[in-house]
Order: C-alpha cells, then structure tokens, then sequence
C-alpha cells in the first residue's frame, strides 16, 4: 500500500515498494559504535555525503548517546554538537535529515536548522511538549517504544499496545497528523535478547496500528547473542538478516550503521515482497 510520510519543511518520502534506509550519524564521544568518530562538522558531513551515496535516504543526527548506562548530557551540549551538523548538511546536501532526541527545545531548534524528522526515542513520553513541536513544524516524528522507566506487559505484544495507545493519545491531543507518524518497536531498549527475538517473530502483528514501521537492530547487544560476533563492527551482517527479517514482516525504514550491507540485503527482501504481490 502506497503512503506519504509528511516531514517538515514541505517534504514527503514515499513508502511503499522499497525499503528506505536511515543511516545513523551519532556526534557524540560515547555511542556505543561510532562514539568519536564525527565530533567536528567536516567529518560529520564526509560521513553523511558516503552513507547518501551507498542509498541511504535519512541521515538520523544525535548528540547524546542512547546505550544502556550512558551519562546523560544537558541540553545546551546536546544542542552544540548537532545544531552545526544540521545546518552544514542543509546547505550541503539534498537528503532527508532526522534528528535523534527527545527534547521539545532541542527539536525545534533542530527543525529551524534544516532538520525533517523527530526521532523520540521516549515515544512522547519524556517530554510531551515535543509532540507541540512536531505539529507545529509539520515535521516527521519516529515514536519509540522503550521498557526504560516503566514495568512492561509480560506479553511484548500487549506492552507495544499499551505503551503506543498512550503515545498516540499525546499525538493526538497535540494536533499531529497520522501522516506525521512512523513507529518503532524500541529493539534493545530494556528488552532481553530472547524478547527482542520473540519481538521479531510476532513482527507482523504490528502492523494492526496503521502506521509505516521501523526498526532500529543495528549492531545491538542481542544481535551479538545470537550471532556470536562480540565486537561491534562485526555485527553487520547479522543486523542485516534482522532488517530481511523485518522487511518480510512489513517493516519499513531501517536505521542502520551499514548503509551499503544492508541496502545490499534488502533489495532481495523488496524483489521476493514484489513478486508475491
């Protein structure tokens, strides 16, 4: 089925027969895969132009690592690593840009500076007055499901539910439109791997929401669990049979550290997907 995501700044991205890819750019010194590797905006911006150019279609910015047992960072320091970033890409480049953050000020200052997309990895629930930014600016908005802060439903398909219902009540009192919204199930946020995995397998029951999926599995913990590749560049290819996986299951956009790889991997995803329609 055809739809339009709406983004901001009068943008659309169609998702419907191909997988559309997000390619992770952390500015950050302590992520758990690329922590240090773009801290000035020359090498953020060489980063973003290689992912552009192996058929990433998003860019997704954040300045404040999101790993089990990082520190947080205030908002002012979250707001000089990025806010550079994002304007030097909007001048220099024609991709789609997302920012990765769950603060209202953060988000609209990232939106003012060329940014799309609001990546909420707290699905609304941290800091509702982000939910007032994305209707106002008209912006994309990614809500995450998270077990952090919160004693989720023995059942992960029960938990999706009962965490989305609250999250898309937020949205809609703020006036979001449902063309706004993408969601994600949140793999590896306060998930075991056997949950994650139990995740996966029920996948397609989530498509009962109605709005486009992502998933976001690249690199993480579980990936390492099953796979037995400990060292975090060597999680790639595990991570794209998850994207495979997901995209059977009627995943959308994928949020990935490997552009090319994955790409790679789902275009036979979308080619089987085409055929069986």
């Amino acid at each position: 089925m055809k739809r339009i995501w709406q983004l901001a700044h009068n943008r659309t991205i169609e998702v419907s027969q191909k997988a559309i890819i997000m390619g992770i750019l952390n500015i950050t010194p302590d992520s758990f895969s690329d922590g240090g590797a773009y801290c000035s905006v020359e090498d953020a911006v060489a980063a973003a132009r290689n992912m552009e150019m192996q058929g990433a279609h998003i860019i997704d910015i954040g300045g404040e690592s999101t790993r089990p047992g990082a520190k947080p960072v205030d908002e002012s320091t979250e707001q000089a690593r990025i806010l550079p970033v994002i304007r030097a890409l909007h001048r220099q480049l024609s991709i789609c840009l997302s920012v990765d953050t769950y603060r209202a000020e953060t988000a609209r200052l990232a939106i003012s500076a060329g940014a799309h997309i609001i990546n909420d990895i707290w699905g609304l629930q941290k800091w509702s007055d982000i939910a007032n930014v994305a209707a106002q600016t008209g912006a994309g908005l990614v809500i995450m499901h998270t077990g952090r802060g919160r004693k989720p439903h023995s059942d992960v398909i029960c938990d999706q539910q009962q965490f989305f219902k609250k999250s898309l009540t937020l949205s809609g009192k703020a006036g979001i439109k449902s063309r706004q919204i993408v969601l994600d199930p949140g793999f590896g946020f306060a998930k075991t791997p056997e949950e994650n995995v139990a995740l996966m397998n029920r996948a397609k029951e989530l498509q009962q929401f109605g709005f486009p999926l992502l998933a976001g599995t690249s690199r993480k913990r579980f990936v390492a669990t099953f796979s037995g590749k400990e060292g975090i560049g060597e999680r790639d290819i595990a991570t794209s049979a998850t994207s495979v996986i997901l995209r059977m299951a009627g995943f959308d956009i994928f949020r990935v550290h490997n552009v090319a790889i994955n790409k790679e991997a789902l275009a036979i995803a979308d080619a089987v997907r085409a055929v069986g329609k």
